[in-house]
């Protein structure tokens, strides 16, 4: 392949276009020729391709719900039911660590090379669970599978861009949204089977045959050109932004554990290992953004990309998205078992047509962009979809018909499934092509830091407010046991005394409409963060995407010069 030219060699824009889409070259007379894409596969070679990466997304989802539906027997098997949730917190704080770190990565050691690194942390860590001889290394057994399981979704993200053209990439996010709902739907059936019939390790076990065929199909398909020179394995790792990534590691670990531990141990905010991790994490966060700005010749989040427009305004849009997503999913369950008094089964039940519409809304969405090449006013309507949803739970009382508990919920599925598809299109249609990988992994940074502060801060919300309620309605003697049983066990509320039981279920009726107001602020939040997203043309060929691209570096020169 000849080498790009040089930013000083190519022809200035001569005008400002008006029109939505950039002309082919080959028709303006005079013109440079748009180089060839690198990538441009068959369609064979392209189902072959998502084949492979959608089998590894499939593989993560189903492993979420698995794991979820073992917590119980786990914490039984080894006597530690009060560390079981350990097991969901130490794998999430694992993937938001890690995730951005392969944006870089795989521009470094290629699309394939960070695949296979993703699945085999995974594979090494969900094998190890499979052995762990006490809960403490099962725990850590799962922090090594985050170290890959964010890389796996963030790299599929990455190679489906590399090879498919903007106008069609959102019907591929929906495809790939549906597919990690169905593996999520099948994990928790799936895992309960395994559990009641050949014991919890199976669970772990059984995944194996289906990450070595992901990797061999990953291995042999998935071959992604990168326009870098060649380059032996020493110099490759020494591109690697080594201390970004330890200090990057290190801040986001100690912040969210703070915040987690807040949320599940019952700490105070001026407790010392709260305020000992928050200030270490501080410390080295600083010292990430020192270094990215700094000393590193190739950060792992160039701040460049933070001060644009665009990718700041989806970043704090994803943030808040996932805040309020994973707050809904934790506590509106709650709501079905602790106020309205119905069994887990029931309550899960009721999550099925959420989940159904969050993949139909991204897949809609993916057909609206392929048919009109526009997003923005649909980014715009799906958030306002998303706060009239939270605005409908905070109305929930305990006397809201059942048509409510039913479908209230649903406009925030299908606006969050049309976000996170229209807010990742955004984003690349918005940086150079060298920088698609990079603000992808920033973009999955946000997403999973929100998670996790959404479910940690939600929590901490909904048990500050549910004790002072109950203490306000129960009291006299033994009322300190009976309230800590409430706060840590809803199943025992439709078995207490009647007059305990409607205590407990006005309580949680209030903490949880509190948590509800938190969601509608969150939503609203992100409203405001995507008015600033710019709707910049969705080519629909890579021909026509090499070509835009070539043009957006022609005026970025053209403002750099007219600056100096």
């Amino acid at each position: 392949m000849s080498p790009e030219t040089n930013d000083e060699e190519r022809p200035l824009l001569s005008g400002t276009s008006t029109s939505r889409y950039i002309p082919s070259s080959s028709n303006t007379p005079g013109a440079t020729p748009v180089p060839k894409p690198l990538n441009d596969p068959s369609s064979i070679r392209l189902v072959l391709i998502v084949v492979s990466l959608w089998s590894a997304v499939f593989l993560g989802a189903l492993d979420t719900t698995i794991v979820a539906t073992l917590l119980a027997s786990i914490g039984s098997h080894f006597n530690r039911a009060h560390q079981a949730s350990y097991l969901g917190s130490s794998y999430l704080l694992s993937v938001c660590c890690f995730t951005p770190l392969y944006g870089r990565l795989s521009d470094i050691i290629g699309r394939k090379g960070a695949m296979l690194l993703g699945l085999s942390l995974f594979g090494g860590g969900t094998i190890l669970c499979g052995f762990a001889p006490s809960m403490e290394a099962l725990i850590a057994a799962r922090a090594i599978a985050g170290m890959g399981g964010g890389g796996i979704m963030t790299v599929s993200s990455i190679t489906i861009s590399d090879l498919v053209p903007l106008k069609k990439r959102g019907m591929f996010q929906g495809g790939a949204n549906i597919l990690y709902g169905f593996g999520a739907a099948l994990g928790g059936p799936l895992g309960g089977f395994i559990n009641d019939h050949f014991g919890w390790r199976w669970a772990f076990f059984i995944q194996a045959p289906i990450l070595l065929t992901t990797f061999t199909l990953v291995l042999i398909f998935v071959d992604v050109k990168l326009p870098h020179q060649a380059q032996t394995p020493r110099e490759k790792l020494a591109r690697i932004d080594y201390l970004g990534s330890i200090t990057l590691v290190v801040g986001i670990g100690c912040s969210l554990l703070a915040v987690t531990l807040k949320g599940s141990e019952d700490l105070s905010w001026r407790s010392p290992l709260i305020l000992g991790l928050l200030a270490v994490g501080a410390v080295f966060l600083i010292g990430f953004v020192s270094v990215e700005g700094y000393v590193s010749k190739e950060p792992i989040m160039p701040l460049r990309l933070l001060k644009e427009r665009t990718p700041r305004a989806v970043a704090l849009a994803n943030f808040f998205l996932s805040m309020v997503s994973f707050s809904i999913m934790y506590n509106a369950p709650l709501y079905f078992q602790a106020v309205v008094l119905e069994s887990a089964q029931t309550a899960g039940l009721r999550f099925i047509p959420y989940a159904f519409v969050i993949a139909t809304g991204s897949l809609c969405t993916g057909l609206y962009m392929r048919w009109t090449g526009r997003f923005y006013y649909l980014t715009l309507l799906s958030g306002l979809l998303t706060i009239l949803s939270t605005a409908l739970l905070a109305t929930w009382r305990q006397s809201s018909p059942p048509i409510h508990l039913w479908g209230d919920i649903l406009p925030a599925g299908l606006g969050i499934g049309s976000v996170l598809t229209t807010t990742l299109i955004g984003l690349i249609a918005s940086v150079d092509r060298e920088d698609v990988a990079v603000a992808t992994g920033i973009s999955y940074l946000f997403r999973t830091t929100g998670q996790v502060i959404g479910v940690s801060l939600s929590g901490a919300l909904l048990q500050s407010v549910l004790v002072k309620n109950l203490h306000e309605r129960i009291t006299g003697p033994g009322s300190a046991e009976i309230i800590q049983s409430i706060r840590h066990s809803i199943t025992i509320i439709p078995n207490l005394p009647p007059y305990i039981r409607q205590a407990a279920v006005e309580s949680y009726q209030r903490s949880l409409h509190a948590v509800f107001l938190g969601q509608l602020a969150c939503a609203t939040l992100m409203f405001i963060a995507l008015v600033p997203i710019e709707e910049n043309p969705l080519p629909g060929s890579m021909e026509e995407q090499a070509e835009q691209e070539d043009l957006r570096r022609s005026r970025k020169l053209l403002a750099g010069r007219s600056v100096t």
